[in-house]
């Protein structure tokens, strides 16, 4: 398959499906740190998340919303497969070319965007916001000012910037709640990401 650009031909190849066995993680911690992102949000029946790997995150929101209808897309099609498990109707696809003809209530990005072509975040930005009915959860990490970092001897593979903040003024989100959260937590430790929950305004 062509993708529109190398950070998606990356994602989908090689490098892609070893990234799966680097993340499978204890559920626990994740559920504790849905619980701690998402305490301000409310009535979510549906979550769509974009970059959704082997299902994880979708896992702990099953654990921590059990009402709730699953959905995602995966570019891998390694780790697509192992989401089907989880989630049977999961999009197999890159976010800039594949999109579900429905809206949810939370849209999730983690630790996606700071993978994503920076020419091409604009087009993320509005598919994220045109999926969601009510809220955004992004949690990525966070930068005042664009930087790229060098990513496992890759250049070219992980950026940072104020994702967020890129996104409320491009989309007329408002932020709800935000928080760092330290890879030595006791409770839900995380990578050193930033989350913010934003929500449509009226």
């Amino acid at each position: 398959m062509a993708y529109e650009t190398e950070q998606e031909a990356f994602w989908a190849g090689r490098f892609g499906t070893d990234y799966i066995e680097r993340n499978r993680y204890a559920l626990a911690p994740t559920i504790a740190f849905f619980g701690r992102a998402l305490r301000a949000a409310q009535g979510v029946r549906s979550v769509f998340e974009i970059g959704a790997n082997i299902g994880n995150n979708l896992a702990a929101l099953a654990a921590l919303l059990p009402d709730a209808r699953l959905h995602g897309i995966e570019i891998n099609a390694a780790a697509h497969a192992e989401l089907r498990a989880h989630v049977p109707d999961a999009l197999h696809g890159s976010i800039l070319d594949t999109t579900p003809d429905e809206t949810f209530d939370l849209v999730l990005c983690k630790g996606v965007l700071i993978h994503i072509n920076p020419d091409r975040l604009g087009a993320v930005y509005d598919r994220a916001a045109a999926l969601s009915r009510r809220y955004v959860l992004m949690v990525e990490y966070y930068a005042p000012t664009p930087q790229e970092v060098p990513y496992r001897g890759e250049r070219d593979r992980l950026f940072k910037r104020d994702f967020a903040g890129e996104f409320m003024d491009r989309s007329g989100f408002a932020l709800v709640d935000y928080g760092f959260v330290y890879r030595r937590d006791p409770v839900s430790p995380q990578d050193d990401v930033t989350y913010f929950l934003m929500e449509r305004r009226a």
